[in-house]
């Protein structure tokens, strides 16, 4: 069995939390039924020791194949092309590949919204898991629930998905340094003034609106953002030129991916080989990736 789970980048800008995209850029999971657990591991992540001793993703898919009576020892083959660190959803891949997996592995039914509301469990931001899963544009939010009977409260994710048209692309800029998600939320501010959050209630709803009629004009006024992009970008002050350079040269939008370092660029899809060109030539040390929206999440795939 070989699952392929897509990259996402996360709050496209004011959309705090809540909304993502899918990309074309992949990881790869070969199972097989072996005699004894052994881990392999090509890409990203290759020389990284604990992830060979302390798996996240097999421990996920091993808890699921236990919650459905079954136990198994595999061989796990990992072609890790989604770079970690770099606020292009990493952690949310192997949630996400390891619940898929489990439950193609044991024939169960492959509903997509059941294994969200799983994978919540495992991260509490549902903006990288929702595209992870379905692909595409998605907004997702929270719902709580009160057990009464158990006193406990349990989260479900509300989301909509809305596919990508192939006529805008998507140039993706990898520094080669990281940023610390949990560094850069401890550095946000603690409160916020109404202003600025009506400010991004605003434009995180005209770019929803904008995603899903197909307005790209509006993705660079929509895309910005008062919450967290600046004070994150502070910590790689190189990013405040890539932008600026991002949008001077045909980006519609420019926006930290996640919590950075990584940069999202949504551009019409004519003018991604000169956007690429220009980024990489003006950042030779970062990666430059000129990719396609995924619009259909993970899946098994039969090549």
């Amino acid at each position: 069995m070989k699952i392929i789970v897509p990259a996402t980048s996360a709050n496209l800008g004011p959309g705090f939390d809540s909304l993502g995209l899918a990309l074309s850029l992949y990881n790869t999971i070969a199972i097989t039924p072996a005699s004894i657990t052994s881990i392999q591991i090509i890409g990203e992540g290759k020389d990284n020791v604990r992830l060979k001793t302390d798996n996240i993703f097999v421990k996920i898919f091993s808890e699921i194949l236990q919650s459905f009576d079954k136990k198994v020892e595999c061989k796990f083959l990992f072609e890790n092309n989604i770079p970690v660190s770099r606020g292009l959803g990493s952690s949310s891949a192997v949630i996400v590949s390891a619940i898929y997996a489990a439950y193609a592995y044991a024939k169960k039914p492959l509903d997509k919204d059941a294994m969200l509301n799983i994978a919540i469990k495992y991260e509490n931001h549902p903006d990288n898991i929702t595209p992870a899963l379905f692909g595409g544009f998605n907004v997702a939010a929270l719902q709580y629930s009160h057990k009464s009977t158990k006193n406990e409260i349990t989260q479900n994710v509300l989301r909509i998905t809305a596919p990508i048209p192939k006529d805008i692309s998507a140039v993706v800029v990898v520094p080669n340094k990281s940023i610390s998600t949990k560094l850069s939320r401890k550095a946000l501010p603690k409160t916020y003034n109404l202003k600025d959050c009506v400010f991004n209630l605003s434009h995180s709803s005209l770019l929803t609106a904008a995603f899903l009629s197909h307005d790209w004009e509006k993705l660079r006024l929509a895309s910005r953002d008062k919450l967290h992009q600046n004070v994150r970008m502070k910590n790689l002050p190189i990013l405040f030129g890539l932008q600026k350079l991002s949008l001077n040269n045909g980006a519609l939008s420019s926006t930290l991916s996640g919590s950075g370092s990584s940069f999202l660029n949504i551009c019409y899809k004519e003018d991604s080989a000169h956007l690429c060109k220009v980024l990489q030539e003006a950042f030779p040390k970062f990666r430059v990736l000129e990719l396609e929206f995924d619009n259909l999440g993970v899946r098994e795939c039969k090549c």
